[in-house]
This record gives structure tokens, C-alpha cells and sequence, in this order.
């Protein structure tokens, strides 16, 4: 009995899922941007200002695989919630009989997937461009990436819960920039205004950034708690950002 109920909740999880990463893939507003922008910026900043510099390829391909997660986070759950938000579909999937988790399952599902093409097309230039990493380090630098996508996703979701499609795109886009740049993942902080490199230190990409430079090497991971501890807590108020959202959304 309890085989056939849960059998047919995972293939509903499935189908869900297989559904939202078609529907984005068919996106050319949201594919060209989120999975082609990473690796061409990091192509120009990384390998061309580089100068062939297989120290700057590595330290760049770090940050550039956490900036390659935030777009399909950002916009996948932000702007894509709020969509379906103004055309009535998220309210019709709450009305479905479908398991109240498949949407966020199938949402977390496509920008996982987005999100790994875009830092596998990094890593790709990065090894061409002479990026030499051990086994164990390449496997760190996946986790991290990977797992860089939850505080931007809960963002966007916060985001997608308060705001129409329009107001959505416009604030996604304000904080894919901000946080890219004040994050330090285009650039090192230091090269920024003493005020920025303040504000870098309650940004999730900063964190991140510095983690994942732990992770390829570029960084003392003696002190990987001074970045985890704080991510840790913006993850928290991140959550409750989306969860407050949500609330406010379903009453």
C-alpha cells in the first residue's frame, strides 16, 4: 500500500520537474542570459585580461562559478513565481491535487540543471585556459556551486511572493549586478570603496566567493568559519524572507 501512494507522488515530482526545465529551456529571455553570460564574462575578465595567466584563470573560476548560479536562481524562482503568479497558475496549482511540494521540487530541479550547465561551460574555459585542480578540489568546487544556489533561490522566491513579473525582473536584475560586483566575483573587493567592501561582508556572493576560492586553493581554509558562519546566518534570513512571502501570498 505504501509503495503504491508513494509511487505515484515521485512520478508526479518527476513529471513536474521534466515540465518546468522544458518550459525554461524554451525561454530564450531567460536560457541566453542565465547560461551564456557567465562564461562569456568570464572568458573576457578570466582568460583575455588574464593575459593566459593560469593563476588568474583559477582564482576567477571560483567566483565566476557562483555568479553562474545566481542568474538561473534569481530569475528562475523570482521572476518565474511571479509570473504564475499574475496569470493565476501558481493559485491553480494549489487547487490541484498535486503534492504542495512538487512546484518548489521542479523549480529547485530546473535551476539546479541551469545552473550546472552555466559552471560546467566556466570550468570548461577554465581548463582551457590552464585551470589544473586535483580531483578533490574539482569535487569541492562542484559541492560549493552547487549548493550557492539555495540563498539565491530563497531570495528570489521572497522576491517572486511580493512582486508582479515586471517589479520582479527589474529588483532580480538590481541584485544579480549588486551582488555580483559588491561580492567581489567579478573583481577582489579590495579594488573597491572602503564602504563596499563593508557592505560585501552581509552579501551571500561574497561568502560564497570566498569559500569556493577556499575550495580551488586560492584561499586559507583555516578560515573558512569567518565565511560560513555569516552565510549561514543570511541563508536563515533569506528563508525567512521566502517563507514570509509564501504567507503573505497564501492567506
Amino acid at each position: 500500500m505504501m509503495s503504491a501512494l508513494i509511487a505515484p507522488a515521485s512520478a508526479v515530482y518527476a513529471r513536474e520537474s521534466w515540465a518546468e526545465i522544458i518550459k525554461s529551456a524554451r525561454m530564450p529571455q531567460f536560457i541566453i542570459p542565465t547560461i551564456a553570460m557567465p562564461p562569456a564574462f568570464y572568458a573576457l575578465f578570466a582568460l583575455a585580461m588574464g593575459q593566459g595567466s593560469a593563476e588568474v584563470a583559477t582564482r576567477t573560476l571560483a567566483t565566476f562559478g557562483v555568479f553562474a548560479v545566481m542568474g538561473p536562481a534569481l530569475f528562475g524562482f523570482g521572476a518565474n513565481i511571479a509570473a504564475e503568479r499574475e496569470s493565476g497558475q501558481l493559485e491553480l496549482k494549489r487547487l490541484s491535487p498535486m503534492p504542495a511540494g512538487a512546484q518548489i521540487a521542479a523549480r529547485v530541479a530546473t535551476t539546479t540543471v541551469f545552473s550546472m550547465i552555466a559552471f560546467m561551460l566556466v570550468y570548461a574555459l577554465g581548463i582551457a585556459g590552464g585551470v589544473s585542480l586535483g580531483a578533490l578540489q574539482w569535487a569541492m568546487l562542484v559541492t560549493v556551486h552547487t549548493l550557492a544556489i539555495i540563498p539565491f533561490a530563497l531570495i528570489g522566491l521572497g522576491v517572486g511572493y511580493r512582486l508582479g513579473q515586471k517589479g520582479a525582473i527589474a529588483v532580480a536584475n538590481i541584485v544579480f549586478l549588486a551582488m555580483a560586483v559588491m561580492g567581489g566575483l567579478w573583481m577582489p573587493i579590495a579594488v573597491l570603496p572602503q564602504a563596499m567592501q563593508t557592505i560585501a561582508w552581509a552579501l551571500p556572493s561574497y561568502h560564497l566567493g570566498e569559500i569556493a576560492l577556499m575550495a580551488a586553493g586560492q584561499r586559507d581554509a583555516a578560515n573558512l568559519w569567518l565565511h560560513a558562519g555569516p552565510l549561514v546566518l543570511i541563508t536563515l534570513a533569506a528563508a525567512l524572507f521566502a517563507w514570509t512571502g509564501e504567507h503573505q501570498q497564501a492567506r
